[in-house]
């Protein structure tokens, strides 16, 4: 088996794969003051829970956006699991190529996306990543990584709101059962997520105009798939993207290292 791990800003995806199929996962909050100790037990107590036994593990591998997590990220990883991990980025490069003007600048995480959406679907693409972050990235016909745009992520944008308006408390994001809203909660609640939807699809029809052709729409992320129930812009939604790409990537590294 491997164990891939995304670590993004707000949590760390833990995914178990054999071959291409994901067979478990879970997900811990990213704390920068996670301590290797921490990481590594809370592995163990899950792996215990479902069954998992750690000598299955063959390789672990690791994309991560988030520098101060990786010591002890490392760490947990080689004390409890006795693998060294493959990081991408310095281990490994994402197989795919870069058309970025400023190529470092763009997050493992994009491009570990755009590569396991090309894998799997091979057109023109836009990615749609709601997370801290919400990103809208573009793979083109031949299967180039050629950028895209970043704004705010939901999450962090109606904090954003309660941290700097007196009156708007702190919501849960959640689907709205009316858009008139009724009160200062519903009203955020659907304002949230019609105003997400709303960016999402111009800001699709913008890159497609860019493009120059009619993109297949790709959505992942905790949210992807409510604000995709409320567009015909978004043509499929794959919450596993990042871990597939990183086990694809886990893959063809290993498969090199044996030629």
């Amino acid at each position: 088996m491997i164990l891939a791990i995304d670590i993004g800003n707000t949590n760390m995806e833990f995914g178990l794969f054999e071959n291409r199929k994901l067979i478990n996962n879970f997900r811990l909050v990213t704390d920068r003051n996670t301590t290797s100790d921490e990481i590594g037990l809370m592995m163990l107590q899950f792996f215990s829970v479902r069954g998992i036994n750690v000598q299955s593990i063959n390789d672990v591998i690791i994309a991560s956006v988030v520098p101060q997590v990786m010591f002890a990220m490392n760490n947990a990883i080689k004390k409890y699991l006795y693998k060294i991990p493959i990081i991408v980025g310095d281990d490994c490069d994402v197989p795919i190529k870069n058309n970025y003007k400023i190529k470092q600048e763009v997050g493992i995480d994009r491009l570990v996306n755009a590569f396991c959406a090309y894998k799997t679907y091979s057109r023109a693409l836009i990615v749609v990543d709601f997370g801290t972050a919400t990103t809208f990235d573009v793979v083109s016909k031949d299967g180039c990584y050629e950028g895209g745009c970043i704004f705010p992520g939901i999450k962090i944008s109606m904090e954003a709101l309660n941290r700097c308006a007196a009156k708007l408390p702190r919501v849960e994001i959640s689907d709205p059962e009316v858009i008139i809203g009724k009160d200062t909660v519903t009203s955020m609640q659907s304002g949230a997520i019609c105003g997400f939807v709303g960016a999402t699809v111009h800001t699709i029809k913008c890159l497609e105009k860019e493009m120059g052709c009619n993109a297949y729409v790709v959505a992942t992320g905790g949210l992807s798939g409510l604000i995709a129930s409320y567009t015909d812009s978004i043509n499929v939604v794959n919450k596993a993207l990042s871990l597939q790409g990183l086990n694809d990537i886990c893959a063809m590294f290993r498969g090199k290292n044996k030629l």
